[in-house]
């Protein structure tokens, strides 16, 4: 029963400055062979080697995937690739270390482009050891794989990387996030701005003040009685003169 499966709809590869080799159909054709001397599988790791090319040609490219299998979690365990080799003349000629290719143990791992340029979101990481991995590029489109837990030799259930947070993503949930604040702010002013015409309108009604007006108008008159008071005992006074 195998212990890896893999799929792409195309495999490029590329040295330097020269150009891009389609080796799909070498590595899914008649020609392709699976090389079950650097295949290998136990329960922490497995490597699966694609011979692209005449399989007597030693000189002839493979590529290899090293995967691992560990426990993330204390109840579910994952599988992650861990490496991605490219082999020439049985000797290793760059090394790749791929970046969050990852899924849980009985699911595979699916995404559109894997590969080491930025537009394949930088994926597969060249080595930083001077080995040469900077001068190779290799692009997988539609690439799917799957380790350990393999039932009836078909790819389950797929932990897609567009589910992933990416970069596309993120930015559109950071523009969401700034429409909803804006929109947010724009109707806290829309009702604060209601409540201040209310409130002056209040302040503007004079049925609003029904009290202040009759406390005034009680002023107003013993204001008024007060200075008749007054008046009154002046004249008296001067009566009060004359008579005398």
């Amino acid at each position: 029963m195998p212990c890896i499966l893999f799929w792409a709809k195309r495999i490029t590869i590329k040295f330097k400055n020269q150009t891009w080799l389609d080796l799909t159909g070498e590595a899914f054709g008649q020609k392709a062979t699976v090389d079950p001397d650097n295949s290998n599988c136990s329960e922490e790791s497995a490597r699966l080697s694609l011979k692209l090319g005449d399989a007597e040609n030693p000189r002839s490219l493979a590529i290899r995937f090293i995967l691992t299998n560990y426990n993330k979690l204390s109840i579910q365990s994952w599988f992650s690739l861990r490496q991605v080799e490219i082999v020439s003349n049985n000797s290793i000629q760059a090394v790749f270390n791929p970046a969050g290719i990852y899924a849980p143990s009985g699911y595979s791992y699916r995404c559109q482009r894997v590969g080491s340029l930025q537009r394949d979101h930088a994926l597969l990481l060249p080595s930083d050891t001077d080995d040469g991995s900077s001068l190779w590029e290799v692009t997988f489109i539609d690439f799917q794989i799957q380790g350990f837990a393999i039932k009836g030799g078909r790819f389950t259930k797929a932990r897609d990387c567009a589910s992933s947070s990416s970069p596309a993503i993120l930015i559109g949930l950071a523009t969401s996030l700034i429409l909803l604040l804006v929109l947010a702010y724009a109707l806290n002013m829309l009702i604060y701005l209601r409540y201040l015409d209310r409130h002056y309108d209040l302040i503007a009604s004079p049925a609003h003040f029904p009290q202040l007006k009759a406390r005034d108008t009680a002023k107003d008159k013993e204001l008024l009685r007060s200075q008749e008071a007054e008046c009154y005992e002046l004249r008296r006074q001067q009566l009060s003169k004359t008579y005398a």
